[in-house]
């Protein structure tokens, strides 16, 4: 097994992992822990192979615990890494590719803010207000590193525009974050199909400029 790149769970037993199939498999003596926080070195690292990658489950996510391979091996790609650190045209490699993120986001950050716009589609008598909550919700949702809806690509922009207002509304104009829901399996998620039918019963109104501001919940919001 020590020359595959494969997955593997923390184990009990010192000096051993355990494989995903519940084996028990010793850690070869001449290989080290590389500490997760490294993306470059962990990529070439796996790349090399081979690795033993320890990841470890919490809730429904899995955090990495770092990757075992042969020591000698890390020391080689972590001392090549420094080299090209230190070149001179690697920081402009770096800036070059900054630069262009950032570019990125920002055009990712007014397409996005758009999409809100137009899932809103408030009656021209409010769209002040559209704008001031399309704002408040791409700057909540956008950061990259936010774990929102909106950093997803698996759904088009139209539904993360969606998802992302009705859970901002969920937050911002319900009580849910003070409610107690019993833990039972599906009910948090039946509470929040519930606000999420009322959140866009009130954005209907809002369209049809039929909302009395002095009694709602978002406008006290956005006010």
């Amino acid at each position: 097994m020590s020359d595959q790149n494969i997955e593997v769970r923390t184990s009990n037993k010192p000096g051993h992992v355990t494989s995903l199939d519940g084996d028990q498999l010793q850690i070869p003596a001449t290989w080290a822990l590389l500490p997760p926080g490294n993306a470059a070195l962990s990529r070439r690292i796996k790349k090399d192979g081979p690795t033993w990658t320890v990841k470890e489950p919490k809730g429904r996510k899995l955090f990495s615990k770092g990757i075992w391979a042969p020591a000698d091996r890390i020391e080689i790609l972590k001392q090549q890494l420094i080299l090209e650190r230190q070149d001179p045209s690697y920081q402009k490699k770096l800036d070059a590719s900054r630069a262009r993120r950032d570019r990125d986001e920002q055009a990712y950050k007014i397409e996005f803010y758009n999409a809100i716009i137009q899932y809103l589609a408030f009656h021209p008598d409010v769209e002040d207000l559209a704008t001031d909550m399309a704002t408040r919700i791409t700057e909540h949702a956008i950061p990259v590193g936010s774990g929102t809806v909106a950093r997803t690509k698996t759904i088009p922009i139209e539904q993360r525009a969606e998802a992302a207002t009705i859970a901002w509304m969920r937050h911002q104009t319900t009580a849910y974050d003070n409610m107690t829901i019993p833990r039972e399996k599906g009910k948090r998620r039946e509470v929040r199909r519930i606000l999420a039918k009322r959140s866009k019963q009130l954005l209907d109104r809002y369209r049809c400029g039929e909302i009395d501001l002095m009694r709602c919940p978002l406008y006290s919001v956005l006010s």
